[in-house]
């Protein structure tokens, strides 16, 4: 149950890219206008995860959980009902609450439900859900929108919902810890990332605008650790960041995770511009990357039982650094041997260092604040990724695009060997768990 959750909100996130050209004809909306369904969701989702992680710790994760659920649910509905633009962006960020709340929790309610040794097999197979709900999502939209209109892509997840809150019984019931959220510090935290997020979408056409816009998102990151400070359990875990085993492996998935998507927008380009592949053809090519991290995730959850995980973040980010810098740098082939080469070992390494590196973001945190730490891999995982469309996006703008795909795809290369090296940095004083 709490893993068809993950694939329901990470698959809703991956899907809606397809329908845009849809949806613009439809509502009768500007074509850049319908950016907004896909980045509305992903601001909602940013704004939502760390006061959720708070809230499952106050009112107990199941309940806070199924609320998301239901938020969800109720919000897909009313995308599907939307006559307008303004209407199903409206709805698109209502669900981006919803699907902030089970992202954050969807740990938390894992690490009660499962022993501690089965832990590490789990959240392998949370990590083959979450790269099968993003390799799935564009051939499952397209599936979708051959047969029906765009509004059944949020229909379908009545349905999935439903059965979710249905079983939302079998879940484990564990009451919260009492203690008071400032409303100041919700606020401020909301501003911190809608100035964040309204400043990268800008930083590459009007770089000042952009700039101050980020600078005002660290000000209010500097508020709300002000308002914080001494608070036992802060929104943004300063107490989790403190312990340098947690520090070190949200820095590394913030790094690993902006290689990943540096490479997932310059692949397309690589594919079809450099390399003059058809779109469907470019499609097919890109598909050893996800396979190979779906093969390795689970394999990586066994192994995180048994071996130190900063070995195994160390060697799975190195060969995903190995691989992006095969694809960037090698010859061009007709068949593209080089590049699929490239690839598979970086989806390989990707699901080598995914999972022990959630492991260490879960289990080096106090059960009580498993919330937090849930929130807190979501949070360094969407700026990771958030940096590395930040970094596309000047590639573009500053580099020819004959050779944009491979600076970019080199730059995710040193981008994932800085998550090795700081893994690596996390070896001499981590025991196996």
């Amino acid at each position: 149950m709490l893993l068809l959750s993950l694939l329901l909100v990470v698959l809703d996130g991956a899907i809606a890219n397809v329908a845009l050209p849809s949806i613009a004809a439809s509502l009768g909306a500007h074509p850049a206008d319908t950016v907004w369904v896909v980045s509305g969701y992903q601001l909602a989702v940013l704004v939502a995860l760390l006061p959720c992680g708070a809230l499952g710790e106050i009112y107990g994760p199941r309940r806070v959980f199924l609320l998301g659920v239901t938020l969800f649910t109720l919000a897909s509905a009313a995308c599907a009902a939307a006559g307008s633009l303004p209407l199903l962006v409206a709805a698109r960020f209502v669900q981006g609450l919803g699907a902030g709340a089970i992202m954050a929790l969807v740990a938390m309610n894992l690490r009660f439900a499962v022993p501690q040794q089965m832990l590490g097999t789990i959240l392998g197979f949370n990590a083959m859900t979450i790269a099968i709900s993003a390799a799935a999502g564009p051939g499952v939209a397209g599936a979708i929108l051959s047969v029906a209109s765009w509004h059944w892509l949020f229909l379908i997840n009545i349905p999935l919902g439903a059965l979710i809150l249905a079983c939302g019984g079998f879940l484990a019931r564990r009451e919260g810890v009492r203690r008071r959220l400032k409303s100041l510090v919700l606020l401020a935290n909301t501003v911190m990332f809608i100035l964040f997020f309204a400043g990268v979408e800008w930083i590459a056409t009007a770089p000042l605008q952009g700039s101050v816009l980020v600078a005002a998102a660290g000000l209010c990151l500097y508020l709300v650790l002000r308002l914080e400070r001494g608070d036992p359990a802060p929104i943004v875990p300063t107490d989790l960041l403190a312990d340098a085993g947690f520090r070190i492996a949200a820095i590394a998935s913030v790094a690993c995770f902006a290689g990943q998507m540096l490479a997932y927008v310059a692949l397309p380009f690589y594919l079809q511009h450099s390399l003059g592949m058809t779109p469907a053809r470019a499609g097919l090519y890109m598909m050893p990357w996800p396979i190979a991290t779906i093969i390795m995730a689970p394999i990586a959850g066994r192994l995180a039982d048994k071996v130190k995980t900063a070995w195994l973040c160390a060697t799975g980010a190195g060969l995903l650094a190995l691989g992006l810098l095969i694809a960037g740098l090698a010859p061009s082939d007709p068949h593209a041997i080089a590049f699929l080469v490239g690839t598979v070992l970086a989806g390989a390494g990707f699901g080598l260092f995914q999972t022990p590196n959630n492991r260490v973001l879960l289990l080096s945190a106090p059960k009580p604040r498993s919330g937090a730490a849930g929130a807190m891999q979501g949070t360094a995982r969407l700026m990771g990724q958030t940096m590395g469309a930040i970094s596309m996006s000047l590639i573009f703008a500053l580099a020819p695009l004959a050779v944009a795909p491979n600076v970019a795809m080199v730059l995710a290369g040193v981008s994932a060997a800085v998550a090795a090296f700081v893994s690596l940095s996390r070896a001499g004083f981590e025991t196996v768990r």
